[in-house]
């Protein structure tokens, strides 16, 4: 192989995580109630197995095949019943990244030409739809909190191969965690921190 090879295999390279997992996509959609944005909030069903009964936008895993914004609207429509055409992607957001490594893509979406009362979700994947009007984040801070996790190596890990393995120093990780208490709704975890840096961006844009 020879450079011009090379260079022809990373032309146009798409740039992403090193994760040895799979990756998710979300869409955080606005829309305009009595003259005021709000954001669109699910409460997951109680069927599903990954995390039943809690607060999340709208999304899921990436498919093969598919770039994190064509997942996001298609996780959007197949959860919410938002026609695709009613979807107006306005910007990709900051990426986070969970606790188990993986990375969440977010997008922000503006709902168009669609009544708030007449959206049909998937009860299959969605208990309940709320509404959080924008101003209520813009004026109140999320309460921050953290868990620590502390590194454990498996039986068959390996130990030899790194320098001083047995007493190697691996660290451990402090992970925040954002809450926001909105009427009933507690917003927490990645939700709560995706929408923290959108709208910390909102603020950082009012101050330019």
């Amino acid at each position: 192989m020879n450079i011009e090879q090379i260079k022809n295999k990373f032309k146009n390279t798409e740039v992403k995580p090193i994760i040895d997992g799979v990756n998710f996509s979300v869409l955080v959609p606005l829309i305009e109630i009595n003259n005021e944005f709000n954001l669109i909030f699910e409460v997951r069903s109680m069927s599903i197995k990954s995390q039943p009964g809690e607060i999340s936008f709208p999304g899921g895993r990436i498919e093969d095949g598919e770039n994190p914004l064509e997942a996001a609207v298609r996780e959007t429509f197949e959860e919410t019943g938002i026609a695709v055409e009613n979807i107006e992607i306005i910007s990709e957001l900051d990426y986070a990244s969970n606790k188990n490594g993986s990375f969440v893509y977010s997008f922000l979406g503006h709902i168009k030409n669609t009544e708030y009362s007449n959206i049909k979700f998937s009860k299959d994947e969605v208990s309940e739809l709320f509404y959080v009007p924008l101003s209520f984040f813009l004026e109140n801070e999320p309460e921050k909190y953290y868990i620590n996790y502390y590194p454990e190596t498996e039986e068959n890990f390996p130990l030899h191969m790194v320098k001083e393995g047995a007493n190697y120093n691996w660290g451990s990780i402090r992970y925040p965690v954002y809450f926001y208490k909105y009427n009933n709704y507690i917003i927490w975890g990645l939700t709560a921190k995706i929408t923290n840096s959108f709208i910390k961006k909102i603020k950082q844009k009012n101050k330019d």
